[in-house]
């Protein structure tokens, strides 16, 4: 496994998490047991290994979830019978076992991590127990749920086995419905009928841009927008990011992987063996009817394919289950229709709309690839394995666990991000699975990168412009020439802008410094960003000073961010600059490249991918960001550092990114991958769990 580095640990005494101290990890233990025993191992099982008996939540359902034999009853405490019977069927499914189809409708009324397995099981469940008895168990659930959540899931049951448990004339009442759910589930459905009578076009009332979108969808009417033309030979890539706009990095749910994916996405264009790529993303109801287009050219070889989403908001993580069939089938019937079919598909991210991806996927034929990262399990035990954790973060991080196991399960092809000396190995302890596939070697780690800066035509008068607001609060500090304290990310939780203004006004580093935090919609924004306006406020409401000297600006346009980056750091600017990135932790941390890559001196999480490339005290600083009182004793590092050490840091820095962490070579390496997956054979699925006919793009 890698370490952070022992400077890191050592200086102001920052504690790394458990796993890098070699301390015993229950959670790791127990995937371990179970994945040495599934891989014909003798290791027994224990839960715990070594650690003391926890009565914890999390101990309960990984006792139930990782044990040798489901049947196994763990007496359960803080768990409910739910928790227990998910943890069960998790259990179940992980061992390649398909549950009877009538105990897959009945688990419906479970909640949405519950609906997740059954749909994650049902292509085994209707091979194994036959297409009959399948249908037969969903057209009793229809005739007889009294949870009217669960009917679109079981509409959505059948269209994904291609089943007929309703006459079409019961399926044109259920399109009827006033439930949209219930009635798009039911057009999705009867669409895959024979000689079905074609699906309303709406109930009674105008169709909205969804609507009108699915029915020409349903119609095989060919979608507008820019055609896919001049592919070249070679592989066919499609990447997704479904969560937040696509164009607007720092609103809302876009961040980095926005910025990383367009970049990505341009040069791989451009790599040699690559035909065109399409990046996938999704567009809720507002974005709809704002723009009905679907398919957009971007650059040279390089189209966005936005699947809709019948929400009349971008849809977060936690509401991605309720969307999953209709993600696959959109991303089925799109990409199946492009001019020649997608070879690969690549996802980010353990969620329920990755999944989605990899089913349609799996229903064309292409080969899948999926980069797995160790999160939310690193931190597992950390936060989770304690009598006192939140039972909901406990039950979200497990399915997410869950996921991540299936994408595994399904991939072609699993790659990871690259850790120190390049390498995956803290991605083996954290899949042990992995070690069962070539050879027990880590999988590869394309480093990514940042694509190289070219400036605006208009630069000069774009940089005084981002300058102004900061520049004329950096002039009020009177008796000390200030540092100015830069922080560039989506508003969120895990991103602590709160944390970092609370640890900037506590520590008193306000009195030497102006911070800037970038990020946010400059509208209302969504409720995540007022919430975290909000306490940005609190925290420096009781300090007027502190108040006056920070300055926030909404999200940029990301060739602004890199113009800002490059001018704070300007030798000849009268005012020092650095840059801070508080989150709780990061993956990989695209936004600290780019500091680094711009000649800013960088401070990042000393938790999750920064480590890996960020080396404290030589090119940046290593921040304990736990809580506001370790982040405020590393701003203080921050600011004691002098120009003539600075320079040195950054200077090392960029020499690090330029040479090693570009966008150019992520795309030859990852083309790479995408051209051993391809040399396999990929057919389209066939027989029942096939999906429906694709309409056509208009080339």
């Amino acid at each position: 496994m890698e370490h952070f580095p022992p400077v890191a640990a050592a200086r102001d005494g920052l504690r790394p998490p458990r796993g890098a101290r070699n301390e015993p990890d229950p959670f790791v233990e127990a995937r371990t047991a179970y994945w040495n025993r599934a891989l014909g191992g003798r290791e027994p099982y224990d839960p715990h290994g070594s650690s003391p008996p926890s009565r914890s939540l999390l101990a309960e359902l990984v006792g139930a979830e990782y044990s040798p034999d489901h049947r196994t009853r763990v007496r359960p405490g803080r768990a409910t019978s739910w928790d227990m019977l998910l943890a069960r069927l998790r259990n179940r499914v992980r061992a390649g076992e398909a549950p009877d189809p009538d105990e897959c409708v009945r688990l419906l009324t479970g909640g949405e991590s519950t609906r997740a397995v059954v749909f994650e099981s049902w292509s085994a469940v209707v091979r194994h127990h036959g297409a009959t008895r399948a249908t037969a168990a969903v057209r009793s659930g229809l005739r007889t749920t009294e949870d009217p959540d669960a009917v679109p899931f079981l509409l959505d049951l059948a269209t994904t086995a291609r089943l007929r448990p309703l006459p079409p004339a019961e399926l044109l009442r259920l399109a009827n419905r006033h439930d949209r759910r219930v009635a798009h589930a039911a057009r999705r459905l009867l669409a895959t009928y024979v000689c079905a009578p074609p699906a309303p076009a709406g109930r009674g009332g105008p169709a909205d841009a969804y609507e009108l979108l699915l029915l020409d969808a349903l119609e095989n009417r060919p979608l507008g927008g820019a055609g896919i033309t001049g592919l070249r030979p070679g592989v066919f890539v499609a990447q997704s990011m479904l969560m937040g706009r696509f164009d607007r990095p720092g609103e809302g749910l876009s961040g980095g992987l926005s910025v990383l994916l367009g970049s990505l996405g341009d040069a791989l264009a451009r790599t040699d063996g690559i035909a065109a790529v399409v990046t996938v993303v999704t567009a809720c109801r507002p974005e709809l009817e704002e723009d009905p287009i679907l398919l957009h050219h971007r650059g040279p070889a390089h189209w966005i394919l936005r699947l809709p989403l019948d929400s009349d908001h971008p849809v977060r993580p936690e509401e991605m289950g309720r969307h999953r069939e209709a993600v696959a089938w959109w991303a089925t019937r799109l990409l199946g229709s492009l001019p020649r079919p997608v070879d690969v598909l690549h996802v980010r991210y353990a969620d329920d709309g990755s999944l989605a991806l990899a089913e349609a996927a799996r229903r064309i034929g292409a080969g899948l690839v999926f980069t797995a990262t160790p999160d939310p399990h690193r931190q597992m035990s950390e936060r989770h394995d304690a009598p006192g954790a939140d039972p909901t973060g406990v039950r979200h991080d497990l399915h997410r666990v869950f996921i991540a196991d299936r994408l595994v399960e399904r991939a072609d092809r699993v790659v990871g991000i690259a850790g120190r000396g390049g390498g995956t190995t803290e991605l083996l302890r954290h899949f042990p699975q992995l070690t069962g596939c070539d050879g027990g070697t880590a999988p590869g780690a394309p480093s990514e990168g940042v694509a190289p800066y070219r400036p605006p035509a208009d630069a000069e008068r774009r940089r005084e412009l981002l300058l102004g607001p900061i520049d004329a609060v950096a002039r009020t500090c009177e008796d000390r020439v200030p540092t100015v304290l830069l922080n560039v990310g989506r508003l969120h939780p895990v991103k602590q802008q709160d944390v970092l203004v609370r640890a900037w006004t506590e520590s008193g580093c306000h009195r030497d410094s102006v911070l800037v935090l970038v990020g946010g919609s400059p509208r209302a924004g969504d409720d995540t960003e007022r919430a975290m306006r909000e306490r940005i406020e609190n925290a420096v409401a009781s300090c007027p000073e502190a108040r006056r000297r920070l300055v926030l600006l909404p999200a940029l346009p990301n060739a602004d961010v890199r113009l800002l980056e490059r001018a704070l750091a300007d030798p000849a600017r009268p005012f020092r600059a650095r840059y801070v990135c508080p989150s709780a932790k990061e993956e990989f941390g695209l936004a600290v490249l780019e500091a680094m890559e711009a000649g800013m001196v960088t401070a990042g999480p000393m938790r999750g991918g920064v480590p890996h490339y960020l080396t404290d005290g030589s090119n940046g600083l290593l921040l304990d960001t736990s809580t506001s009182r370790t982040l405020g004793e590393g701003l203080k590092r921050l600011l004691r550092i002098g120009d003539e050490e600075a320079a040195a840091m950054a200077r090392r820095a960029r020499h690090l990114v330029r040479t090693t962490y570009s966008a150019t070579a992520m795309a030859r390496a990852l083309a790479g991958h995408y051209a051993d997956v391809t040399e396999r054979e990929h057919q389209p699925a066939t027989g029942p769990s096939a999906g429906p006919a694709c309409i056509r793009v208009p080339s």
